[in-house]
């Protein structure tokens, strides 16, 4: 499908190379089958190590999404072992084994049956999950494909070569998604967001689920030709509502308490006359004096904008201010040191 929408292949090529494979994957049923397992590669790797060639990593979807192909016998160990480790794992529903050693058996086959496709250079960069990066489609020949099937997915690799090269609007085309998510975790490995959708749904595969992917796609940064793709339905564009977006909070908002020169003299206190401080007084049993104010984020704003791991934290230098006018109330206006634990 790829392959055909680049423009490597022509619609009938494409097609036979669909049907012709599918046709001789027949004489594979039976042998073996294919299971997901959510782990890193490597991690998988170590695990297969025990059943030698009656396993092979099949496809590498993303950095802890890889498939399992090999003999059924073998399969069923491997699952009851990852079932015994915690390690989520699900058989794929098909009875035949690709992208391992059971493809080789219909080698001749494929190649005789596609000998006559006729691949040509396309327009549209192809980035092949048999290579791993952006590939030459004059070699999409009858032995690219059979490669294709034989050997192991580098779906992982492909993605991060699209990434690289600024790619981050992935649309699968399928019946249903199933490499979305590799995608994203891939991306989010690289540090990039992108929008990975699908096409269509299991259950859903009408015009409407199309559409809606379509929107998805659009709204995640894909270039939609809406005019061509509404041509003839009468649809046309509309304008946004022109009045401005409102939002009203209900809420009670706090006046905050600030002590007012009036207020304080009525308390017996006199007047902070500082934007921190409200009130001062004199202490009784010395020469001091003790000073007193409330801070709070709707009194002061600015306060949140000075935040440690997420909490809200009165910065040093207010505190340093709060200390200065401190000793201006008792003659002394130098600050030495302050330590703050």
């Amino acid at each position: 499908a790829a392959a055909c929408v680049a423009g490597a292949l022509s619609l009938e090529d494409a097609a036979r190379v669909v049907a012709l494979r599918s046709q001789a994957l027949r004489a594979l049923s039976g042998r073996g089958g294919m299971v997901s397992v959510s782990l890193p590669v490597d991690a998988v790797r170590d695990r297969l190590a025990a059943w030698g060639e009656r396993l092979s990593v099949a496809a590498v979807n993303g950095p802890s999404a890889v498939v399992v192909s090999g003999d059924a016998d073998a399969l069923d160990e491997l699952l009851a072992v990852c079932e015994a480790e915690g390690i989520r794992a699900r058989r794929v529903p098909v009875d035949y084994a690709s992208h391992c050693a059971h493809v080789e058996a219909i080698e001749d086959e494929l190649r005789q049956a596609l000998e006559e496709i006729s691949p040509q250079s396309s327009l549209v960069p192809f980035y092949s999950t048999v290579t791993g990066g952006v590939l030459d489609t004059t070699g999409l020949d009858a032995g690219y494909w059979y490669r294709n099937l034989r050997q192991t997915v580098r779906f992982d690799e492909a993605v991060r070569a699209l990434l690289a090269d600024g790619f981050q609007v992935f649309v699968e085309a399928s019946a249903h998604p199933v490499l979305t998510m590799g995608v994203e975790q891939t991306a989010e490995e690289h540090g990039t967001r992108v929008t990975a959708v699908g096409s269509l749904r299991r259950d859903e595969g009408g015009l409407d689920r199309f559409l809606t992917s379509v929107a998805e796609a659009y709204v995640g940064g894909a270039s939609v030709d809406w005019a061509r793709m509404f041509a003839g339905t009468g649809a046309r564009r509309v304008e946004l509502p022109t009045y401005a977006f409102q939002r009203e909070r209900y809420w009670l908002e706090s006046a905050g308490v600030a002590v007012s020169e009036g207020a304080a003299a009525g308390l017996g206190l006199g007047s902070a006359d500082h934007p921190l401080l409200g009130a001062v007084v004199g202490l009784a049993g010395g020469d001091g004096v003790l000073l007193t104010g409330r801070l709070s984020l709707v009194s002061h704003g600015w306060l949140a904008d000075h935040a440690v791991w997420g909490v809200v934290v009165v910065p040093g230098s207010a505190l340093v201010e709060l200390v200065l006018r401190a000793g201006d109330g008792v003659g002394c206006g130098w600050l030495e040191e302050l330590t703050l634990e």
